[in-house]
């Protein structure tokens, strides 16, 4: 099974820039996308609703043109299921998920928060407890799960430029890292990128300047997180820089699942 998530920032102007051609060219079995900042009704062109996928939206109920989530899979989902039962998530268009035979894998969209903004960067606090909760829950179910999404975390010093510096800003506090460490640690998810690849300079997300694109200067804020039952499922996995979709990267994984 091969799974892309990309945070499109915008999915107009992904598809302006081919993302779509692209996709069914990768001929993945389920793609995640975050942060789509489009109502659903509105999505009349066929290039959003590409032959042999089926497609499924849940966008933001106060704002649709902010946030967003959509999952593509090419196998018709037993169910879909959006929200998680709180606010920050679930008016936002923040979380959806498709159950299959074998394995549920859901799309999540962390907010950005901010340096400057106390109010901002409590409500990325709010939607990141909410989550934690709802991964502890999951960890309970007698089935495996894959989330994708942007957690507009970056886990440790290789997976952002400039550790030190950005220590001080959101995306790298203490506070978030220690949230998404213990993700990986105390409830035992699978960081699913991480277990194949320890390189550093594996960046998914860059500022939205040429500059930091050419030097490199980023950090990696999208995850495929894993229950650890697929820990030995997984195959492969790249971030794919050959194309700009957006200021994220696709991060493409491949699992051994029907």
């Amino acid at each position: 099974m091969k799974v892309i998530s990309l945070n499109v920032n915008g999915i107009r102007q992904a598809a302006d820039r081919g993302f779509f051609e692209w996709m069914v060219r990768q001929d993945p079995d389920v793609v995640c996308l975050q942060d789509i900042q489009a109502d659903e009704r509105t999505l009349n062109d066929s290039v959003f609703f590409p032959p042999g996928y089926n497609t499924y939206f849940f966008d933001s109920m106060e704002n649709p043109e902010q946030a967003g989530v959509a999952i593509y899979c090419k196998t018709m989902p037993k169910a879909i299921m959006t929200g998680m039962g709180f606010p920050e998530c679930d008016f936002e268009g923040r979380f959806i998920q498709a159950d299959f035979e074998k394995v549920s894998i859901g799309a999540f969209l962390t907010p950005h928060g901010s340096n400057h903004e106390d109010a901002l960067q409590e409500h990325k606090y709010r939607f990141m407890e909410g989550f934690k909760s709802h991964l502890v829950k999951t960890r309970r179910k007698r089935r495996e799960f894959i989330f994708c999404g942007t957690a507009n975390v970056a886990r440790s010093p290789i997976d952002v430029s400039s550790w030190f510096v950005n220590q001080r800003n959101s995306g790298f506090l203490p506070e978030e890292r220690k949230w998404i460490n213990e993700i990986f640690n105390e409830l035992e998810y699978i960081d699913a990128f991480r277990h194949i690849n320890k390189q550093d300079k594996q960046y998914t997300w860059w500022p939205d300047y040429e500059r930091a694109w050419k030097l490199d200067e980023g950090g990696r804020l999208d995850y495929q997180i894993a229950t650890p039952g697929i820990k030995n499922l997984i195959q492969g996995g790249s971030i794919y820089k050959g194309q700009r979709f957006s200021d994220h990267a696709p991060l493409i994984m491949e699992y051994n699942i029907d």
